[in-house]
């Protein structure tokens, strides 16, 4: 339990009377009070042995106190009031509403968020998930969006404290650092909320870290999320996204999962049919016989919906060079990419290859 907790309240609390207000831990030590000189001392006149009582108001000569916590005889922290007076014994009282309020608020917050946290990590039992969210007041069945923010070549500190307060509703929102470059976002949405407005949001915060703190970053989203029971698998997506991004959309800062299409069938196929498909494709020659001409060419091809005339004028060629080029790699690989069912299986071609290449590129 943070002494800054009780501190807040009692410098609020201060305006409103010349009394000294202050805690004690269960060791009579002062944590947090009024008279600043006086945090860090030990309080002689309360005696923890005997306390028998829990409720009850403690009086000494000095001071009234009021415990906020107890296991049995022993307890977690007492407020204290200065004077031994009716009107000590009364704000004695209301103090120790107000810490208690303070108190309950503060550790419901860190437990959802470690609550959180061990959805996220799988390390909660799915039958402990109800039993803890009812436990912590939490509502299970409300669309969340989850977002991986990935810090790229190094890491701040001070990135999870800038995105934290791009989500002031505590409560609802948590951002959670999982290492020292992964940080996880999950924010409570409408139904009627669409993606685009949480992918408007990943940007928003990529435009944050990037511009505050110079770091650039990659965003992964999962899909949302109906139940807490599904952050798990959301985490996952989200760190799908970021490792087929990385392969297939590497100039993305921003990588929806729903979003990720023929890549992510690729990126789940095991490496060995991967493999056996490139060599059915290219019969005739492996696909590194093609150069860095040709790979530019299909590229430019494919970015123009395999239209001749247009390609050639990208390329600043004439439409018979252009037309020439494609005979060439018809002959080298045996596909005619003007054709759409041949462009088809050699654009998933390269995919495939790509793939392979990222997870050894010393194998090709």
């Amino acid at each position: 339990m943070s002494s800054r907790v009780f501190q807040s309240v009692i410098v609020r609390m201060k305006e409103a009377t010349d009394r000294i207000i202050g805690v004690v831990d269960e060791q009579s030590y002062v944590i947090a009070c009024s008279e600043l000189s006086l945090i860090g001392t030990h309080l002689e006149d309360l005696e923890p042995s005997v306390i028998s009582n829990k409720d009850a108001i403690i009086n000494t000569e000095l001071r009234t106190y009021k415990l906020l916590g107890s296991q049995g005889t022993r307890f977690d922290y007492a407020v204290f009031v200065s004077g031994a007076d009716e009107i000590a014994r009364s704000m004695c009282i209301l103090a120790a509403i107000a810490m208690g309020e303070a108190r309950i608020n503060y550790e419901e917050k860190h437990n959802k968020a470690s609550f959180v946290k061990n959805i996220i990590s799988d390390n909660i039992l799915p039958g402990d998930v109800y039993i803890r969210a009812k436990e912590l007041h939490f509502i299970t069945d409300v669309p969340r969006a989850l977002m991986l923010i990935r810090l790229i070549d190094n890491s701040d500190v001070a990135a999870v404290e800038l995105i934290q307060d791009l989500f002031p509703d505590r409560q609802r929102d948590f951002v959670i650092s999982m290492s020292e470059s992964d940080i996880v976002v999950v924010k409570e949405i409408s139904k009627e909320e669409e993606m685009e407005q949480v992918v408007q949001i990943a940007e928003d915060i990529e435009k944050a870290v990037r511009e505050k703190l110079t770091v650039k970053t990659v965003i992964g989203i999962g899909s949302p999320a109906a139940h807490l029971r599904d952050l798990a698998d959301r985490y996952k997506q989200a760190q799908v996204a970021i490792e087929v991004g990385k392969v297939f959309n590497n100039e993305k800062s921003i990588l929806n999962y729903e979003n990720l299409g023929i890549g992510r069938l690729i990126y789940q196929l095991p490496v060995t049919m991967c493999e056996m498909f490139l060599s059915e494709v290219f019969k005739k020659n492996p696909i590194e016989a093609l150069d860095n001409d040709n790979i530019d060419t299909i590229n430019k091809f494919f970015e123009n919906n395999l239209n001749v005339s247009e390609t050639s004028r990208k390329l600043y060629v004439h439409r018979n060079t252009l037309v020439y080029r494609l005979e060439k790699i018809t002959k080298l690989t045996g596909l005619d990419l003007r054709e759409f069912d041949h462009a088809i299986v050699f654009k998933v071609a390269m995919m495939v290859h790509k793939y392979l290449e990222s997870q050894n590129p010393n194998k090709l």
